[in-house]
């Protein structure tokens, strides 16, 4: 149902090209995972990626040579659901009815092709440390070889004890020019609350970016455990826990920043 791992958006070719990361906030260590291709779980290749190699970011074979190392299972992403959802597109596509001269025009025109769906997570620990993971397929018809801003370390995901840990969703391409769960945490790590931290990051990006489709969700927390969640997107499906639960808080819409 959502737009990573099984489930993921296709390309402009039909093809799923997967990508995920992970941070630890304590030691800031990362890991990265993009153009994949049948692993299950992406995420898992990142932590992999941060926990055996001396790199970061690994993408295409290489990294999927080290999951079959590691023997992480493979899945294939693809499913009828997306294969359907975008036939009619890819159709008008080739039959010249739908143009693809420029990202924002093409959102802005069909924003219901775009589904950005994005499965993102942070987390804060009994023993006081942040952490932060990201998985998505990217956006459907997207030109093959194109990365986002998910496995992109500062600008889908980051961590760091001391400031906070955040995901992001949404039009990569503007996340990454804002690099925008590093200005997050730097917004909390300077006094804010992440919800404050969040909203003044999209009110950020809809300054800079108004006019062309900005759709973007963000999530946060800080090592006290406050929690932001808010969006310029028309929902943000969240859920979150915290000690003392019995059974997770969960909605379809956070703070809406226009």
């Amino acid at each position: 149902m959502f737009n990573a791992g099984t489930g993921a958006a296709v390309n402009v070719l039909g093809n799923v090209e997967l990508e995920a990361a992970v941070m630890d906030g304590r030691t800031l260590q990362a890991g990265a995972a993009a153009l994949l291709h049948g692993i299950k779980n992406p995420v898992r290749l990142a932590h992999v990626i941060m926990e055996n190699t001396d790199h970061v970011f690994v993408a295409g074979q290489g990294a999927e040579q080290i999951a079959e190392l590691f023997n992480l299972p493979k899945r294939e992403s693809q499913c009828q659901n997306t294969t359907e959802k975008h036939r009619t597109y890819l159709k008008r596509l080739r039959e010249g009815t739908l143009k693809l001269p420029r990202l924002a025009s093409l959102l802005k025109e069909h924003p219901e092709v775009f589904q950005l769906e994005t499965v993102g997570a942070v987390a804060l620990d009994a023993g006081g440390n942040l952490a932060a993971a990201t998985s998505t397929g990217g956006f459907p018809l997207k030109l093959p070889g194109r990365i986002g801003d998910s496995p992109l370390i500062g600008c889908g995901t980051y961590a760091d004890n001391d400031s906070g840990a955040c995901s992001a969703t949404g039009v990569g391409e503007l996340a990454i020019r804002l690099v925008l769960a590093k200005t997050v945490c730097n917004h909390i790590e300077h006094g804010r609350t992440p919800q404050q931290a969040v909203k003044d990051a999209l009110k950020r990006l809809t300054l800079k970016f108004s006019g062309v489709y900005n759709d973007m969700g963000i999530i946060a927390v800080d090592a006290e455990g406050n929690i932001g969640l808010a969006h310029t997107a028309p929902n943000l499906t969240w859920a979150c826990m915290h000690r003392g639960c019995d059974s997770p808080t969960a909605a379809v819409t956070a703070e809406f920043v226009k």
